[in-house]
């Protein structure tokens, strides 16, 4: 039988590499897509080297419109239809609103959410059809907090994926397709080195922190329970009920007073 397919967006480093590795030894093909095509064929030629699999590269960048059309089409012209969808590119812009152009909110938009509920839109037919699918969309412990001022859309976008998989995971309960948003906290990866905040978050205590591969078993293990949001470990699942439970005002108050640890506002 033709070994599945997944499809995983960021898979050139962190969450979205070590997600990959889990769907690779559980028996699956993966379809690789990032901006960088040198750290995608290095991972390829590991991914076959350790587990047999097979994979298909797609230099790309999410922040182009037409990107998830032309990575579907080309998965298609292939033959493989997409099994499993992993979108996890994700990147922080930090200051306040007015800090960045409105080209660069518009680019973060298109990556974080626009991209994937189009790849979402673009797989699920075939999925239904053949009924089976997984489709994870990586979110954060930060669309289940209060708004926090220096990242003005991480939050947003993220609560925004966290709503749209448990709603698309209700719309597929009987047709073998499984949904689930996958909420990490503070993950060893490259985010903070991309956005520019390393140093502060490195003052961070070690407790708040988990490493990638623990994240992504996580996922995996509540996306094949069909599971449609978990937040990974129980530090991060304290935060998150707490941050339910206060009334608004004072959650609001308390992310104010601690926010300039891991975020800049200027």
């Amino acid at each position: 039988m033709a070994r599945r397919l997944c499809l995983v967006t960021g898979a050139s480093a962190g969450i979205g590499q070590a997600i990959a590795r889990i769907f690779a030894e559980r028996g699956y093909d993966l379809a690789l897509t990032a901006r960088r095509a040198d750290r995608l064929e290095s991972f390829a030629a590991e991914l076959k080297q350790t587990w047999g699999a097979e994979s298909i590269t797609i230099a790309a960048d999410l922040a182009d419109r037409a990107a998830p059309e032309q990575i579907v089409s080309a998965l298609e012209a292939a033959g493989r239809p997409v099994d499993a969808l992993v979108n996890n590119a994700g990147y922080g812009l930090q200051g306040n609103y007015l800090a960045s152009s409105w080209e660069d909110h518009a680019a973060f938009m298109q990556v974080l959410v626009e991209a994937p509920l189009e790849l979402a839109y673009r797989v699920l037919p075939g999925m239904q059809e053949r009924r089976f699918g997984r489709i994870m969309n990586v979110a954060s412990l930060a669309g289940h907090l209060p708004a926090a001022a220096g990242a003005t859309l991480y939050g947003a976008s993220k609560a925004f994926l966290i709503k749209f998989s448990q709603a698309l995971n209700l719309e597929n309960t009987d047709n073998g397709v499984h949904i689930s948003a996958l909420c990490p906290g503070f993950t060893y990866s490259e985010f903070h080195d991309v956005n520019g905040m390393r140093d502060q978050v490195s003052t961070m205590p070690k407790w708040l922190w988990q490493d990638a591969k623990t994240v992504a078993q996580i996922g995996y293990d509540a996306l094949e329970a069909n599971q449609p949001v978990v937040v990974t470990g129980t530090t991060n699942k304290t935060i998150a009920a707490i941050g339910k439970l206060l009334p608004d005002g004072l959650a609001l108050r308390l992310m104010k007073s601690q926010v300039q640890k891991f975020r800049r506002a200027d």
